[in-house]
């Protein structure tokens, strides 16, 4: 699927933008080992990704999107994306709408973890994998899918990291991203932000709409995520490389974001 014509059914015009000439209202693309450009791109239909197994970081609007495994991301037409993981393993199933419900969530980035039914649903999806055939099973399938996902959809996970506009605030994010292991030295970073703390503090909020904490635990979080990904190390050797003295302290933390408990995946791994 991946070269310079086709990706997922669409034919790539430029490098950033695909023409759809495919008559069905919506098809599924499934793919393992994962391969994605380094550039933005956008298209006309709507856009459902699945990972079912690894994690995709999704960078749209000034903001990076981390989609976990079994967790979903709903992306509108025409909205500019590109895509990024150092997963060992990424497999994506990839739904395609050319037309959608009026109702307000469909106009946003949306992700959320998939809840058992609707995981069921894709994965049964999966047996029309590439198909462009009409098939009457399907159309109705996948218009079930799209219109039940509000209501999968309680919350979005909130896993996104902004990336503020203003540029004094770069050095900043790459302080924390660096050393995220550390605390925060408020002092260090107004001083690479060349302002005082208190207007650090306000801008970096009116920027991203988190604080700097708070920007610290998502990081924390995300690195936690790949480190786990990994399976080479314990829960508790995890907690300690992001920056958390205890393991009740990780855990907590993650559940805060994530909304369920950190755990080591099945296969090659060991438990904490």
């Amino acid at each position: 699927m991946q070269n310079d014509i086709m990706k997922c059914g669409l034919i790539e015009k430029t490098e950033s933008h695909f023409i759809d000439s495919i008559e069905k209202e919506a098809y599924v693309w499934c793919e393992k080992n994962w391969k994605h450009d380094d550039y933005e791109h956008r298209h006309s239909r709507t856009q459902l990704t699945f990972v079912e197994d690894g994690y995709q970081y999704f960078h749209i609007d000034r903001k990076i999107y981390l989609v976990p495994q079994h967790h979903v991301i709903w992306i509108p037409s025409e909205k500019g994306h590109k895509i990024t993981s150092e997963a060992q393993t990424v497999n994506l199933m990839v739904f395609l709408f050319k037309s959608v419900f009026e109702d307000e969530f469909y106009q946003n980035v949306q992700v959320f973890a998939a809840p058992p039914v609707l995981k069921e649903m894709l994965l049964y999806a999966s047996k029309w994998n590439q198909s462009l055939d009409e098939n009457e099973e399907q159309d109705v399938f996948f218009k079930a899918i799209l219109k039940s996902l509000p209501n999968f959809c309680k919350e979005s996970s909130g896993l996104e990291i902004p990336v503020p506009a203003d540029t004094r605030l770069i050095p900043v994010c790459d302080e924390i991203n660096t050393h995220s292991k550390y605390n925060l030295d408020i002092d260090a970073l107004a001083e690479k932000a060349q302002m005082s703390v208190r207007n650090l503090q306000r801008i970096f909020k009116n920027e991203t709409g988190i604080t700097l904490q708070k920007y610290l635990q998502l990081t924390r979080i995300l690195k936690s995520i790949e480190l786990i990904d990994t399976r080479q190390y314990t829960l508790s050797e995890v907690a300690y490389k992001v920056g958390y003295q205890s393991l009740s302290a990780f855990t907590s933390s993650y559940f805060s974001v994530m909304q369920e408990k950190p755990k080591v995946r099945k296969g090659h791994g060991v438990s904490s």
